[in-house]
């Protein structure tokens, strides 16, 4: 099992250096980074970027108002706890 491991590695090793140009990066990354293709790229990253910011400010706001909710009903028993009958 290991000896078809590395000969797997040795063969990508073997051809990536074999055509170098094939695992250079692409055009985009590695060309001029004022062209209109990468201004493009960055403005996708960035706007990737804000709608998971977005989504995960959402999970934690739904979670904050999960605990102020249960605040409200702890403190609700607490006080009808506190006026039975049963508490006297």
């Amino acid at each position: 099992m290991a000896h078809r491991y590395i000969r797997t590695v040795l063969s990508v090793v073997a051809l990536t250096l074999a055509a170098p140009r094939v695992s250079w990066a692409c055009p985009v990354c590695f060309g001029d980074p004022n062209s209109p293709m990468a201004l493009g790229a960055s403005w996708g990253i960035l706007l990737l970027l804000g709608i998971t910011a977005g989504v995960l400010s959402a999970f934690a706001g739904f979670f904050l108002y999960l605990m102020k909710r249960s605040r409200m009903a702890l403190d609700g028993e607490r006080i009808g706890l506190s006026r039975s009958p049963q508490a006297r």
